[in-house]
């Protein structure tokens, strides 16, 4: 690191900028996104710290820019070190005192283009959720009223179609023009899950690390993307292995050992992406289920087939998972290729 450090707590309209320089704070000063714009090019190489927040990869881009070294660090680990109370100051004096502490580890930043795969695969997850919601919503109220329906995405739009056109239930105007405008929204989220599905296959087939990830066991597009937004961060190297990654999903045993006592209990319930957890999980559940009803061709189906045995599908799907993590991180990190090793005639 540089001698100087600066501590920069980022908000909406202001941003708090601590000089830490020979053991002393020689400023704490705020200043508005413009005016820290041009004080970052004028400035000589300096290593600033950002408090990783929903602005910080954009201003750690602009600092590497500029020749300086940006870093992300936790918020929550800032929120421990802060010694007094909540001020855009102390967040910032907070930031320059965590980066002293010994075997710190900073968060990764993301590129232009992942941020803007991020942003479409974000809102397909909304739309996702917005479906569901209005589909449960209408096949729940109309069987308050005694009108069943399937649950099922691809005939109920048609369903309620057929309800709408039923004069013989006794249904209001009122109700029926509610009705139909409910399934309006629910043909609007189920279009969007579609588009955002192929933007995100377009992005895909012209990502060549993406394309590299499809080759695993159990991920398709959507664990394609996950992956690699994940892991695609190494620039400072935040995990510096495999098993760091996968441990910050949530895919190994939480230890809880003391006095020389190791002991291991089951993989996190909480952890800080849980939807990408469950994604990659569901991914190789899809494998273990395929491989009950086929002989193995692998090595690797050997392992999973023999763990499947000792200790189910469910255990085998999470090792699974584990073991994808692993390898994609090597994959990315190091530019190797995938190749499952068959097993010899």
């Amino acid at each position: 690191m540089y001698r100087t450090r600066v501590g920069v707590d980022l908000a909406k309209k202001v941003i708090q900028v601590c000089i830490y320089r020979n053991k002393k704070v020689q400023s704490n000063i705020e200043m508005t996104p413009d005016e820290f714009l041009s004080w970052l090019v004028n400035q000589k190489p300096l290593t600033i710290i950002f408090e990783a927040c929903s602005m910080s990869n954009y201003w750690k881009q602009k600092a590497t820019e500029a020749g300086h070294e940006a870093l992300l660090i936790s918020a929550k680990l800032v929120s421990v070190v802060r010694q007094n109370q909540k001020t855009d100051k102390n967040d910032a004096l907070a930031i320059v005192q965590a980066t002293f502490l010994p075997d710190v580890t900073f968060i990764g930043g993301k590129t232009i283009e992942q941020q803007q795969i991020q942003t479409i695969k974000r809102l397909r997850e909304l739309a996702v959720k917005h479906q569901g919601a209005c589909q449960k919503q209408l096949v729940s109220l109309l069987l308050e009223l005694n009108i069943r329906i399937g649950n099922r995405q691809g005939g109920i739009l048609c369903a309620i179609d057929a309800v709408l056109e039923d004069a013989t239930n006794g249904l209001s105007d009122e109700c029926r023009r509610a009705i139909y405008i409910g399934k309006g929204q629910l043909a609007v989220a189920i279009e969007a899950v579609e588009h955002y599905g192929k933007c995100l296959e377009k992005v895909v087939s012209i990502n060549k690390e993406c394309k590299k990830l499809l080759r695993l066991e159990g991920v398709g597009t959507t664990n394609a993307i996950n992956l690699y937004l994940a892991l695609g961060c190494w620039d400072i190297g935040v995990f510096s292995k495999g098993k760091d990654a996968s441990a910050c999903i949530g895919l190994t045993p939480i230890q809880h050992s003391s006095g020389g006592l190791v002991k291991l209990g089951s993989i996190g319930k909480h952890c800080k992406n849980s939807i990408l957890r469950s994604q990659l999980i569901c991914g190789a559940m899809a494998v273990v289920r395929q491989l009950a009803t086929r002989e193995a061709k692998t090595k690797k189906d050997v392992w999973l087939k023999g763990l499947i045995e000792r200790r189910g599908k469910k255990c085998a799907a999470v090792a699974l998972a584990n073991k994808t993590v692993r390898t994609a991180f090597a994959m990315l990190t190091q530019g190797t290729e995938y190749k499952a090793e068959l097993l010899t005639a």
